[in-house]
C-alpha cells in the first residue's frame, strides 16, 4: 500500500460512508476507486459491442464463464 494525502470534501466523504455503509474513510475511498475502475471498464466494453472481436457462440461463452478461466 502507498500512503496518499488528498483534500476531499468532508460532507461528500460522510455521505458516501453513510450511503455505502463504510466504516472508515479508507474503506469508502477504496470502494469508490474500485467502482470507478469497474464502471469505466464496462463502458469501454460497451463501446466494443458488435465490433466482431469475439466470435464465440452463446454456448461457448457460457462454458467459458462457468469454467472460471479469466
Amino acid at each position: 500500500m502507498r500512503r496518499l494525502s488528498v483534500t476531499v470534501d468532508p460532507e461528500l466523504i460522510e455521505e458516501a460512508m453513510s450511503v455505502g455503509g463504510a466504516k472508515t474513510k479508507r474503506d469508502v475511498i477504496e470502494t469508490a476507486l474500485r467502482e470507478f475502475v469497474r464502471n469505466r471498464a464496462r463502458a469501454k466494453l460497451r463501446t466494443m459491442a458488435g465490433a466482431g472481436l469475439v466470435t464465440w457462440t452463446e454456448e461457448e461463452l457460457a462454458r467459458w464463464r462457468e469454467s472460471g478461466e479469466r
